[in-house]
């Protein structure tokens, strides 16, 4: 689902569109705009109106999960994703999304999740610039260890996988090693300005459950992020991915409550540069 992001779109239908064919890609316009097919030609594209303020999180996290199952009756797998947000296989342990799908035994899969980010001395990104050939610098992120795909009509809901109280118990928290989710809010500058303006009007709208802090206070979020990215240490790859794997997969969060099961919200210590295979992504 996108509103005028229309770099991360880019990549997304870049990435996805190389990787499972465009005609497989479905991109939910929030609000009428003709450049969301421009930029994703081969995609579905299935446009819904922009006059709808209250409960925007609850009715898009409705909406969405009510899209995915339809889906399930066409597809074994559903992958769903933010556009700002790429899953990536390493080479070593998968050659593809078929691979990939056909050797899990749990109805729905996480990542481990990174924000990727821009600094200094990155050059100026165009839209059709692959991300990963200029931005090589990421911090793992529990947050965005997200789930990203189902093959049975679970609900996705806060990053993770919501089930009846009793099931989250034994439901898998499945967070396979070579899976990753790049999380592109932070690795382009000029569009997150741009990014950040919408995001602000649709969270200071008049209405009730609307987005929060993040989405109203765009700019301390984004110079908070930077600060604290530039401050931390740096750690080879395997280091620092093995050390986030394996505290993440070792205590996921069970909301016996509404029957969330998902990835803590863990910050991590250092950040790191990613290995070269994600240039052929």
């Amino acid at each position: 689902m996108v509103y005028r992001d229309y770099w991360a779109l880019s990549q997304w239908y870049r990435h996805y569109g190389g990787q499972l064919g465009e005609q497989h890609l479905y991109v939910v316009a929030h609000g009428a705009d003709p450049k969301v097919q421009e930029i994703c030609p081969k995609a579905s594209v299935v446009t819904i109106p922009r006059d709808q303020a209250d409960g925007f999180d609850r009715f898009r996290g409705r909406f969405l999960n009510g899209l995915q199952a339809a889906l399930l009756e066409l597809y074994d797998w559903v992958i769903r994703t933010d556009a700002d947000e790429l899953i990536c296989l390493d080479p070593a342990h998968f050659a593809d999304f078929p691979t990939f799908f056909a050797a899990q035994k749990s109805p729905a899969v996480f990542a481990l999740g990174m924000e990727v980010a821009e600094r200094g001395d990155d050059q100026a990104l165009s839209l059709t610039d692959n991300v990963f050939d200029h931005r090589d610098n990421v911090v793992f992120s529990g947050h965005y260890s997200k789930a990203w795909a189902v093959s049975e009509p679970e609900d996705l809901v806060r990053h993770g996988v919501q089930v009846r109280p009793k099931r989250s118990r034994w439901f898998a928290f499945n967070l396979p090693e070579g899976v990753y989710l790049a999380h592109l809010k932070f690795a382009n500058k000029t569009a997150l300005t741009e990014a950040n303006a919408h995001r602000k009007a649709v969270a200071t709208a008049k209405g009730k459950g609307l987005p929060g802090k993040a989405w109203r206070e765009p700019e301390a979020e984004a110079a908070k992020f930077f600060e604290r990215f530039e401050s931390l240490s740096e750690a080879p790859w395997e280091t620092a991915r093995d050390k986030a794997l394996g505290r993440l997969k070792d205590d996921p969060k069970r909301d016996k409550t509404d029957g969330t099961v998902r990835a803590r919200q863990l910050q991590f210590k250092a950040r790191t540069k990613l290995p070269d295979w994600f240039r052929k992504l």
